[in-house]
């Protein structure tokens, strides 16, 4: 038999593990052109909540009823495709399913001899190319600017501090703990970091942390930390709005203060951001990541949750921070 992760609920505000059932179908055996993959490691991110709002999207959302899905990496156990071969190990967008049938559409084909296969679900795969591409599309970093990420500690914000510092900038990370901060300053090479959760006031501690201003600020989470950064930018600061992940759980929209005004004295640029809006950088980008990653310039961290039923737990861990870098199911 073959257990499969069904959407069993639209959740209300944070999701919880009765939003998700687990299901078994018949193992399924692949047809002409097609084949049959074995999932080895699954992605959850917290985009993946989005999807489950009945709302229109950049991306379609999750149907009641039918699995979930997201970054995988597979295994090829049988080949009708002669584009791929038993014992291939590809990465695309499928189903949570331990076995699925493909056509071979939107496959990768990933070398394990290049790197661990869970790091093309991180640093070499969409986390990686998220921070990559968005720094490279409109942070434009300049040698001595200041750059400040939040989210800091997970897979996005990591690299995002770690290219910053290749990029000869003095960076700033906001993190959740002191455990964390500690983690993306010693491992990482950010020059200091803020526990927004110890940290009374945001606009004050950062002014000490950048005392020359804001040039760059990578946001990942929105809401008060994003208030509190705006204080403290300088002129034509650049703002990648990447994530939001402190409101993805409400249910109303909460009203904080108004950008407009900074953004016309500063002439600042605020700018959201999808990497699924630039396929085509894909190649160079990992290209250029994979070249640091090799010389020693790039870090990673995962966290790496094992067994293909504790996937929607992974997912719900996401909201509580309970993971380092990249989380990710091992099947």
């Amino acid at each position: 038999m073959n257990k499969i992760i069904l959407l069993n609920s639209r959740p209300k505000g944070t999701p919880s593990l009765k939003n998700f059932k687990i299901t078994e179908e018949q193992k399924p055996e692949p047809g002409e052109g097609e084949l049959l993959l074995e999932s080895k490691y699954i992605s959850v991110d917290p985009y993946l909540r989005g999807r489950m709002r009945d709302e229109e999207s950049y991306i379609p959302p999750f149907e009641v009823g039918m699995p979930l899905e997201s970054m995988i990496i597979a295994e090829v156990i049988k080949s009708n495709n002669s584009n791929f071969k038993k014992g291939d190990f590809v990465s695309g967008m499928l189903q949570w399913k331990e076995f699925q049938i493909s056509q071979g559409k939107g496959l990768n084909k990933i070398n394990k001899d290049k790197a661990p296969l869970s790091a093309y679900l991180g640093i070499l795969g969409l986390t990686g190319l998220t921070a990559y591409i968005a720094l490279d599309k409109i942070a434009d970093l300049k040698e001595g600017e200041t750059m400040v990420v939040s989210g800091a500690a997970g897979a996005v914000g990591s690299v995002a501090g770690q290219i910053g510092k290749i990029k000869g900038c003095k960076v700033i990370g906001i993190a959740g703990s002191d455990e964390k901060i500690e983690e993306i300053t010693d491992k990482f090479g950010f020059d200091s970091g803020i526990n927004y959760k110890t940290t009374s006031n945001m606009k004050k501690a950062l002014a000490e942390k950048c005392p020359n201003g804001i040039d760059v600020y990578y946001d990942n989470v929105g809401g008060e930390i994003l208030d509190a950064v705006m204080q403290n930018i300088n002129d034509f600061a650049r703002i990648i709005n990447c994530g939001a992940i402190s409101l993805y759980n409400k249910e109303e929209m909460p009203t904080g203060p108004r950008v407009e005004g900074i953004l016309i004295k500063k002439s600042a640029l605020m700018q959201g951001f999808l990497v699924r809006n630039h396929v085509k950088d894909f190649g160079p980008a990992i290209n250029q990541l994979a070249t640091w990653l090799g010389e020693g310039k790039l870090e990673y961290e995962e966290t790496i949750k094992k067994g293909f039923e504790n996937t929607p737990q992974a997912f719900l861990d996401l909201f509580e921070g309970k993971n380092k870098g990249k989380m990710i199911v091992e099947v």
